[in-house]
């Protein structure tokens, strides 16, 4: 449906832009996303490396690949779902408006962060969007109904058969 994919395209533009933002700039993301960076690898058990350059680089990786088959409608359920947590740092990284103390910069970060939850909201509905299809979960719940189903109906035919069977045996008995 070309709804689907002009809404897709336009929803991947922004983490395209960001995963460009993210190899221009690596430097000076690296500075802001520094104290995020720091948290995550201290909380982790140092799992996250501590190096912010590299994850703004993978960060940006991600965003760039995941974002580019979203607009492509290539894997787009996968592609929004690995997108979403992305979004989310980015948010708390750039747009922590609660930490700010210049109330212009205050307001600039605040209509930032809620337009960033914006995004997810879009992302997590790309995530769930079927395209009208069945999704994965109702499709093995649906398989399991039609097999016990199909199975119920083969063992009635065969008990009626064999009683059918049995019959037939009864009278070709000579008597």
């Amino acid at each position: 449906m070309p709804i689907r994919r002009i809404a897709r395209a336009a929803l991947a533009s922004y983490f395209l832009n960001e995963a460009a933002k993210a190899f221009k700039n690596t430097q000076s993301q690296a500075e802001e996303a520094a104290p995020f960076v720091e948290f995550v690898s201290r909380e982790s058990g140092k799992k996250v490396p501590n190096d912010p350059e590299l994850v703004v680089k993978a960060q940006g990786a991600l965003m760039g690949g995941a974002g580019a088959a979203l607009a492509l409608g290539k894997f787009p359920r996968l592609s929004a779902a690995l997108l979403t947590p992305t979004v989310g740092a980015n948010a708390y990284m750039h747009d922590a408006f609660w930490a700010e103390k210049d109330p212009a910069a205050r307001a600039r970060k605040q209509s930032n962060f809620f337009r960033t939850v914006a995004i997810v909201g879009g992302v997590l509905l790309a995530a769930a969007d079927t395209a009208g299809k069945p999704g994965l979960a109702w499709r093995a719940s649906h398989g399991v109904k039609t097999s016990r189903r199909e199975a119920a109906r083969a063992a009635k035919t065969a008990r009626r058969e064999a009683k059918l069977l049995a019959a037939q045996a009864g009278n070709a008995l000579p008597s």
